[in-house]
């Protein structure tokens, strides 16, 4: 691993790079105090510049287990990034196996600054046109997979997310205010499972399921999309189980792929 200090010029954008860098070529979260090993900046600037970092989303902190790993705004940036990040590379065969077994589109999303960011997406063997495409941010408040993630986080990171919602209303059916959402995320959070009643796109519903932590917190989520010409938000009701299994078998292959025993 190359740790040479930065080259006379780079300055503070060379050094941050050289973070970004440390980070990737772990190839798992890694603690500050690794950083600080590898990296040949004073600790007081290698902190700042890691603070910086997290604040602008190009990485990621994990209050839990107190480590970084590349930030979901690199995921948004470029095709190459997001297919190294996230939970795209561990979760597909899980979603590819739900796709065929039910023969509709199922989406991997998770949840960046309160937006809803799909990093993943299988199509039935019959695709619809949708909005949700791998890469794609999309709202979180009207959004199956949104909803499905919002409803788990804690109090103060709700607030937050909420905060950074639009509240447009795209069709009929979306929701305009957070009183109306919370009082529907009460139900996700009893219920486990999500709807988007044609709350984005006229004509396009979906079940979602959140994909959680160990100690609860959601990682990501899971939907089942299809339209109102195929399917109706009944029949949707009928996949809840299989879509918990997998989202159940995503978290444990993300709890053993990314956070290894010691």
């Amino acid at each position: 691993m190359n740790t040479a200090a930065p080259r006379s010029g780079d300055g503070t954008i060379g050094k941050a790079l050289e973070v970004l860098d440390l980070v990737a070529q772990a190839e798992r979260p890694v603690r500050f105090s690794e950083l600080l090993g590898l990296s040949p900046h004073p600790k007081a600037t290698l902190y700042r510049l890691v603070q910086t970092l997290t604040n602008l989303g190009m990485l990621r902190y994990d209050v839990d287990r107190q480590t970084y790993s590349p930030g979901l705004r690199l995921v948004s940036l470029a095709h190459s990034a997001w297919r190294q990040s996230s939970l795209a590379p561990i979760a597909r065969p899980h979603i590819d196996r739900l796709s065929e077994a039910l023969g509709e589109t199922v989406h991997l999303a998770q949840l960046d600054s309160g937006q809803v960011l799909y990093v993943d997406k299988r199509n039935a063997a019959d695709p619809i046109e949708m909005f949700s495409q791998a890469g794609k941010v999309g709202p979180g408040y009207c959004t199956g997979v949104g909803k499905a993630m919002l409803a788990f986080l804690n109090d103060d990171a709700l607030e937050v997310a909420l905060s950074q919602q639009a509240w447009h209303a795209h069709t009929a059916h979306t929701h305009t205010s957070r009183e109306s959402l919370c009082a529907e995320l009460q139900d996700v959070r009893r219920e486990g499972i999500s709807f988007d009643r044609e709350e984005h796109e006229p004509g396009i519903i979906c079940i979602a399921a959140p994909i959680l932590s160990d100690t609860g917190r959601p990682i990501g989520a899971l939907s089942v999309t299809t339209s109102t010409a195929r399917k109706s938000l009944a029949d949707l009701a009928k996949l809840a189980p299989h879509l918990k299994s997998t989202a159940q078998d995503i978290a444990q292959a993300a709890a053993n792929w990314q956070f290894p025993s010691q």
